[in-house]
């Protein structure tokens, strides 16, 4: 199916709603360390519901540990500082999305490690900073399993 990358995610309840996207959409989760809270944490329980024993995250010491594990498959970055709309581009099952933490983003060294053409925006207009996590990432996720047809697998 597809992957999605959280790099040093700071806010449990964002988390606890993607556990439950990927849960629901059969999406894997990476989550890059350092996290911003505790695995245990009750506010990501209670976002997750009980979709954390159905979710499958694999947890990373730092960011090269999660490239090796998912080298070969294609990688986008998700940026408000992308040069492309994510609506232009056509995914396809396997593809892996990148997101940077809620407060700062993804760093720029990350961001310069994909092409220009990976490294997509979600529309907005030109007085919004950032949209949350969690709904970025429920967004390009159907968008990307819409585009496979909503298949299941890979």
């Amino acid at each position: 199916m597809f992957d999605i990358v959280l790099f040093e995610p700071e806010i449990p309840p964002n988390t606890g709603n993607i556990i439950r996207l990927c849960a629901n959409t059969g999406a894997q989760l990476h989550l890059v360390k350092p996290l911003g809270f505790k695995l245990e944490d009750k506010q990501l329980k209670r976002a997750g519901l009980d979709y954390h024993e159905f979710a499958n995250i694999q947890v990373y010491e730092n960011w090269d540990a999660c490239k090796t594990k998912l080298a070969g498959k294609r990688m986008f970055a998700m940026t408000t500082k992308g040069s492309h709309n994510y609506a232009e581009v056509q995914f396809k099952a396997g593809d892996v999305f990148v997101f940077g933490p809620e407060t700062r983003g993804l760093p720029e060294e990350i961001r310069n490690e994909f092409a220009h053409d990976h490294r997509l925006r979600l529309p907005m207009l030109s007085n919004s900073r950032s949209l949350n996590l969690s709904n970025s990432a429920a967004v390009v996720l159907y968008e990307a399993w819409r585009q496979i047809n909503f298949e299941l697998g890979v």
